[in-house]
């Protein structure tokens, strides 16, 4: 039983900033390839039109990210753009012989363009969370395979780019108070 008067809506999830920059950066990239839109056009056009509350829009469903931490998602869409030269022959190294990259799904090349950009940051959160969170990420924008596909690649990814965090893990797989699996809610 809930404390909740009946006919109440439940109360509204915390917000996650961090997240909701990684799904704009992955609408943002995901645009500005359709369109052939410049990068910093598309970036300044969800900071003013889709990114932050705007009383009486949409949500999520209508393409809005209320809550996103806009320094990430800039700084997400920028490294991608700057570094696809790099970032895509990676991408095309970690799939299957028999799936070349332009037969990727948009919006799956959109998310991994994103996250190996974030993988690529000096500064970034731990691999396994950004794993996490892009996995999180390809839930939302997909209902088949693809979840699977997107933790596989971003694990072979995440071993390429930050190939130092994967080799201090725990040899039985678990995560220690202290390693990044433990840090992933701060992210």
């Amino acid at each position: 039983m809930t404390d909740r008067p009946t006919g109440a809506k439940p109360p509204k999830p915390h917000a996650r900033p961090r997240t909701g920059a990684r799904v704009a950066a992955v609408q943002a990239l995901f645009q500005s390839e359709q369109a052939e839109e410049n990068p910093e056009t598309v970036i300044e056009q969800f900071t003013r039109h889709r990114l932050g509350h705007v009383p009486g829009a949409g949500g999520f469903e209508d393409g809005r990210v209320e809550d996103a931490h806009v320094p990430l998602f800039g700084a997400i869409v920028r490294l991608a753009v700057r570094e696809q030269e790099r970032i895509d022959p990676l991408i095309a190294q970690s799939l299957p012989a028999d799936w070349p990259f332009e037969r990727l799904d948009p919006v799956l090349r959109a998310l991994l363009r994103a996250a190996v950009a974030e993988l690529s940051m000096p500064e970034g959160p731990p691999a396994r969370v950004v794993i996490n969170e892009y996995l999180d990420v390809a839930h939302g924008f997909f209902h088949g395979d693809e979840p699977r596909l997107v933790n596989g690649l971003l694990d072979a990814l995440a071993r390429r780019v930050q190939p130092g965090e994967f080799s201090a893990a725990p040899a039985d797989g678990a995560a220690s108070a202290d390693s990044p699996a433990a840090d992933a809610s701060t992210h």
